[in-house]
């Protein structure tokens, strides 16, 4: 029998179904809210993955077009891999579950939400997370629950509203995701938001996600099964001690070593001489005990360097920068670039201008139809940290990087009204020793103003570490790799001086109270002023479009003229293009955008279409084409699509007997509109018109 469990938050009804879907999986639920609905599976492996240090869990969220009503466009009319937008939907439902297991936890756990209806006004991505989390609270799997997720908006009025539209999401765009009595993830976009605005965020959706809690700790006690028990794999005591004897002055000596690909391959020596000498034997039990035992011994170091004497494993203070270098223009033919390094890190951020022809078209069952005009794309080839494997595609990561930075920056680009380039964003990671993304914004603000975007205000990231000990927390300032790998949080925040344009948040720990948030906010603040200073050294500000890039002209022409600017089947504006070697861009509003490689082209192409669309004038003197000769006349096209017809009684000063001995077909003269008659037909003379010459 199936059991509904309702809650109310924010004004709307979300019901939770169970024991009626997908009985088979190990916890499911159907979660609805107005008309979208989300079916949420989990499963597990029934034996622990052998060998590996991390929580094999997987986490897939789909969107089915028919949940919209619609059939996927394209040659294949099914749903393929997930595009961008369910991936950055499946990693926010991930990162909050994760460090919500036991860490000695390594079943292979799959997690689906797959949404099977969309109304268009409740987002489904919240019904996923909550029932993803909802699911596992049933189940047998060993989940430290209850966790939410909620979307939270601030309007032009200054209110918070859960699941906003886009409207209500004018100021501030956050998803966050909590346990009773700590946050375990953040993320958000921001129209330049305080520090203290965004906690009171944070606080807002926090505490909204109370009935939640309530709702799965109750349907827990009415319907969970016995949860599986974990067994805890202790470091052996034993091996631990003769590491640390062997090898503990070794490794403080080779963690000073400052460059990163050396001090890893003194790491890698330094790992096998310890296994070489503690286990000459080659004894795999032995060695089973050995390597958890020296990740420990290095994790110890690195963290109690930092909780005991406020020092790191590159000597800086915990609030410290690492030394940054930047530079601009140093792509000779792109039409912006910037290098931004910081320490070991370092960002190639390219620009591209584009028309309206290279907007990137979105087709989702949330946005049909859509066009964004600003993309930036995000590369982490092998070589940036030293490694040689093959080169694919865009994982999660990549696409989860660049679309932090791409909000970053978006929040400061100019109007369409403005600059009505379609703008292309890529950032090539070259090295990469933490906080490769937050580079991405320092080297992506640059490079748009080298290629003369007018961008509102520079933009800055920066990285934010915790050491979490004893009850003490430690918050760091731009983290390096090791940090992110041994510590507890990375903590990404972006801006301008005039407040927050992005974040994210992600901790190990579980979860972070609200006081550290706090501290790490006002610290990521600091660094990220000093982070714009630096790179106000060497730009500050576009000064004028790039010579390289293309030259636009926008235009607006009577909705009621766009059709003689198209011409029948396309015969005018194809003339322009070809005519003028342009790219022309119209809009159903009568807005129009040429582009050229040069100014001349467009603005040629300009006066071609304002022509075609300015009703002539009489008295007006014109240079026309003969396009057809008659007994009684020459047809003149004085303009693309617009005839008139010159009499022979007004091709001469004297008598014409034939047409012909005056004017041929294809011969280019100048003729003066005389006359335009009740029926619209223009009546042109080539008489005055030299007789206005002489």
């Amino acid at each position: 029998m199936s059991v509904i469990k309702n809650v109310e938050v924010g004004g709307k009804v979300y019901t939770f179904e169970f024991n009626k879907y997908a009985k088979q999986a190990a916890g499911s639920v159907l979660v609805t809210c107005g008309g979208t609905q989300v079916l949420v599976t989990v499963c597990a492996s029934k034996e622990q993955r052998p060998g590996i240090d991390f929580f094999p869990l997987t986490v897939d969220y789909i969107e089915k077009f028919y949940a919209a009503g619609r059939i996927p466009g394209g040659f294949f009319k099914r749903e393929s891999r997930p595009g961008a937008g369910e991936t950055l939907i499946a990693r926010c439902i991930d990162r909050p579950l994760r460090p919500s297991f036991p860490k000695d936890y390594r079943c292979d756990t799959h997690v689906v939400a797959t949404v099977l209806s969309y109304d268009e006004k409740t987002t489904p991505s919240s019904l996923a997370a909550i029932g993803a989390s909802t699911a596992l609270m049933i189940s047998d799997l060993p989940f430290n629950g209850p966790i939410a997720l909620l979307n939270v908006g601030k309007n032009e009025n200054g209110d918070f509203v859960i699941d906003p539209s886009k409207e209500e999401a004018h100021q501030l765009e956050l998803t966050i995701a909590a346990k009773p009595g700590a946050v375990l993830m953040v993320e958000a976009g921001a129209n330049f938001l305080s520090e203290a605005e965004m906690m009171d965020a944070i606080d807002f959706a926090h505490k909204s996600m109370d009935p939640f809690f309530e709702m799965q700790k109750e349907i827990q006690k009415e319907i969970g099964k016995p949860k599986r028990e974990v067994v805890k794999t202790e470091v052996d005591s034993d091996a631990y001690e003769s590491v640390k004897k062997y090898a503990y002055d070794k490794m403080v000596s080779t963690f000073k070593v400052k460059d990163k690909i050396e001090r890893g391959m003194a790491f890698h020596k330094l790992g096998k001489e310890i296994f070489a000498e503690l286990n000459p034997d080659k004894c795999s039990d032995h060695q089973m005990k050995l390597q958890p035992a020296w990740s420990k011994l290095q994790s110890n170091y690195v963290r109690g360097l930092i909780s005991k004497d406020s020092i790191r494993m590159d000597g800086r203070k915990l609030e410290e920068i690492r030394p940054i270098m930047s530079e601009v223009g140093i792509l000779k033919r792109t039409h912006g670039s910037a290098l931004f390094q910081r320490g070991e890190t370092q960002s190639l951020g390219v620009v591209t201008l584009g028309s309206g022809d290279d907007v990137q078209r979105v087709d989702t069952i949330i946005e049909k139809n859509g066009a964004k005009t600003f993309m930036l794309h995000y590369n982490f080839p092998p070589f940036s940290v030293g490694e040689a494997r093959p080169l694919r595609t865009p994982g999660r990561r990549e696409i989860g990087h660049g679309a932090l930075a791409e909000r970053a920056l978006e929040k400061v680009m100019p109007d369409q009204d403005e600059f009505a380039y379609t703008v292309r964003l890529v950032s090539e990671i070259l090295e990469s020793n933490g906080s490769s993304s937050m580079a991405t914004v320092c080297s992506g603000s640059m490079a748009m103003m080298n290629a003369g975007v007018p961008i509102k205000e520079p933009v800055a990231g920066i990285a934010m570490g915790l050491i979490y000990e004893e009850g003490n927390y430690h918050v760091l300032s731009d983290i390096l790799g090791d940090e992110d790998h041994l510590g507890d949080m990375d903590f990404k925040v972006c801006g301008s001086e005039n407040g927050i344009t992005a974040l994210q948040m992600d901790i190990k720990v579980d979860g972070l109270p609200r006081d550290i948030l706090a501290r790490a906010l006002d610290q990521a603040k600091q660094g990220r002023k000093h982070i714009l200073g630096e790179m106000a050294k060497t730009i500050t500000e576009h000064s004028g479009l790039s010579e390289h890039a293309p030259r636009m002209i926008t235009m607006k022409v009577p909705v009621k003229k766009l059709k003689d600017v198209i011409g029948q089947g396309g015969k005018n504006i194809k003339k322009i293009i070809a005519d003028h070697d342009v790219k022309v861009d119209i809009q159903d509003d009568g807005s129009i955008s040429i582009m050229a490689q040069n100014p001349e082209n467009s603005s040629a192409a300009e006066r071609a279409i304002l022509d075609i669309v300015t009703d002539p004038e009489i008295g007006t003197l014109y240079d026309g084409k003969v396009v057809k000769i008659m007994d009684f006349g020459a047809f003149i096209e004085i303009k693309q699509g617009v005839e008139g017809l010159c009499h022979i009684s007004q091709l001469e000063n004297s008598r014409v007997e034939k047409v012909e001995d005056v004017v041929k077909v294809g011969e280019i003269v100048k003729v003066k509109l005389i006359e335009i008659d009740r029926m619209g037909r223009l009546k042109l003379s080539r008489k005055e018109a030299l007789d206005a010459d002489s």
